[in-house]
């Protein structure tokens, strides 16, 4: 957190007198105080940043010093009306009624989900929230980071290609249409089959948009709904996923990375091994990695340990396997998971550059490959005709 804002978080606590606040706000009064009576429209969707920016200075009051319920309102009172003001008020409400922290949060699953509220759970069994919240803030600016580079990486393909078929559509919708016109005029029905190829793809989107209208959508819908509800077909796309050139490995590391980060930051903040995979499972949304977590599971439960289930998941390397192994059996477990974290997110920043190096030339080829044909195509009519004029 900046100096000015640690700053800004001192001056509000140091001029805020927290308990007539409270009895106001208690009692109705107030324009810009908590909240409280809006306990029960919390819980909203809270945007990630937003929401490690809390978290952040929720651990900078606590190390101050500051006691939980007053940290709670400060914070609560410098946000603007929305879903975490809201949330924060009746969490304040809770704990200040006696309510441990974490069954607090734990009340508001859209915004507080059970990562966040076991850590501060276990940060709450070892007396050390402070420790936990910042090793939490970390976890979550971290993880939001990998996220936007990877959402880029993928954005950038999608949204170009996105134009190029606008623009295609546009010059089959348009364009091609006035040309034909012009060809049937000049040359007739003698057409080059490049011209003709293109002439009835035009046709097709002009005759037949209506069909694309309902055909796209409802592939979409039939896709979402396979992936709610088939878990075969999930199983399948999400290996498929992993197969791709180039994005495969990208998701890949990126999966990794964020099994590491979670599963190290829980177990080094006092969560037990198999509670901290719990936690793991039901966050990761890739089924080959719940199944790779399901089978370290059953490892432990029957005695093992969780290199070897690891290694015959497929997904990670030897690298990570033996630092597992080694983090096992020296009782450091918690470091080796933060170090492959670590690591990892390197690999993902290094494999951002590499598909962005690699897939810009791609398409610039493919576009020029649409374009030229498109072009030729066009052209192909003219120089038959100049042909004929010539003879």
């Amino acid at each position: 957190m900046s100096p000015h804002m640690a700053k800004k978080l001192q001056r509000t606590v140091q001029t805020q007198q927290r308990p007539a606040a409270v009895k106001k706000a208690v009692d109705g009064g107030g324009s810009g105080g908590p909240t409280f009576a809006t306990k029960k429209s919390g819980g909203g969707r809270v945007r990630p940043a937003a929401l490690a920016d809390f978290t952040s200075q929720f651990a900078t009051l606590l190390e101050a010093g500051i006691p939980v319920v007053r940290s709670l309102y400060v914070l609560e009172g410098q946000l603007k009306a929305g879903p975490l003001k809201r949330t924060l008020a009746a969490v304040a409400e809770d704990v200040e009624g006696g309510t441990p922290l974490s069954e607090a949060l734990g009340k508001y699953p859209r915004t507080f989900d059970n990562l966040y509220t076991n850590m501060v759970r276990a940060g709450e069994a070892g007396g050390i929230q402070d420790v936990i919240l910042a090793r939490l803030a970390v976890f979550m600016e971290k993880a939001e980071q990998i996220k936007s580079k990877v959402k880029g990486a993928l954005a950038y393909p999608v949204v170009v290609i996105g134009i190029a078929l606008l623009v295609v559509l546009a010059v089959m919708i348009y364009v091609v249409p006035k040309f034909k016109q012009i060809f049937q005029q000049m040359i007739g029905e003698d057409l080059p089959p490049m011209t003709q190829f293109l002439i009835a793809i035009s046709n097709m989107v002009r005759d037949y948009w209506w069909a694309w209208a309902i055909l796209v959508p409802l592939l979409y819908i039939t896709h979402r709904v396979a992936c709610s509800r088939a878990r075969g077909y999930r199983l399948f796309r999400d290996k498929a996923l992993l197969r791709l050139p180039l994005f495969g490995q990208l998701i890949r590391k990126t999966i990794v990375a964020r099994f590491s980060r979670t599963f190290g930051t829980l177990v080094e903040s006092g969560v037990p091994h198999l509670e901290a995979l719990e936690i793991v499972r039901a966050s990761v949304r890739n089924l080959v990695l719940e199944d790779a977590i399901e089978g370290i599971l059953h490892s432990i439960r029957e005695g093992e340990g969780i290199a070897r289930p690891m290694g015959e998941s497929g997904i990670f390397d030897d690298l990570i396997i033996n630092m597992v192994d080694v983090g096992e059996q020296t009782g450091e477990l918690d470091r080796m998971l933060i170090r492959i974290a670590d690591r990892y997110e390197i690999e993902v920043d290094r494999t951002v550059d590499v598909v962005f190096k690699v897939i810009e030339p791609i398409l610039i080829v493919a576009l020029a490959i649409f374009v030229g044909f498109i072009v030729i195509a066009l052209l192909a009519p003219m120089l038959k005709l100049m042909q004929k004029m010539q003879r």
